[in-house]
């Protein structure tokens, strides 16, 4: 399995903890402060190798739009003014967190919004810290709108994309750090063809299709 590289910031240290524990357990007066301080750091580690992990997938040329990551719908409603339809995915510390493109296009806006850090399964999550990826879809349709929207643990957010960047569906462009929730807003000319409790999985899982010609 192919692991993020954004990993390493946590397991090299985590490892190098590891093997202080394991040096102090060699040390009669330290035997369990340092078994507890290896177990902590090499567990911790090796999730993190698990949380970062990246499998490969092939890009979807169907049309559809797709899911931007792995998790379970939230909510599926009109959330303001307009028929915009918002399709909430909480990822859960044991999804993976890669973010993938929900369709092709070309990336018009990159926004960073401040906010809080509620728990990512809350309705709450919605004012929390994120970042916005509007992408006008090929053939000329309504702007589609994807936010990556951190959560309560790491508050980390890597979006690799910037305006006038060309993206393909299913790509990948992003990751949020140990627990998040994905937002994708639906224009004018689409629908979405999922529901509350559906599991979805970034580039795999179709999660709306248009509805008009391009």
């Amino acid at each position: 399995m192919k692991i993020a590289p954004q990993a390493w910031q946590f397991v090299v240290p985590a490892v190098a903890a590891g093997a202080v524990g394991m040096w102090l357990m060699g040390r009669p007066s330290t035997v369990l402060p340092g078994t507890l301080l290896s177990f902590l750091a090499f567990g911790f580690a090796g999730f993190t190798l698990y949380f970062f992990r990246d499998p490969e997938r092939a890009l979807p040329s169907d049309g559809r739009i797709y899911s931007p990551g792995d998790g379970v719908v939230l909510s599926v409603a009109r959330e303001g003014p307009g028929d915009v339809m918002t399709c909430r995915i909480f990822l859960s510390v044991f999804d993976v967190h890669i973010q993938r493109a929900p369709c092709a296009g070309r990336v018009t806006k990159v926004a960073e919004v401040p906010g809080s850090f509620a728990a990512a399964m809350k309705d709450a999550a919605r004012g929390n810290y994120r970042v916005v990826m509007t992408i006008e879809p090929e053939g000329g349709r309504e702007l589609l709108v994807v936010e990556q929207i951190s959560g309560l643990i790491a508050r980390r957010i890597e979006c690799w994309r910037k305006p006038g960047d060309e993206v393909k569906t299913g790509e990948k462009y992003g990751i949020i750090y140990f627990g998040s929730q994905a937002a994708v807003h639906f224009p004018a000319g689409s629908k979405c063809t999922v529901k509350a409790g559906d599991r979805v999985a970034g580039g795999l899982t179709p999660i709306g299709e248009w509805t008009s010609k391009p």
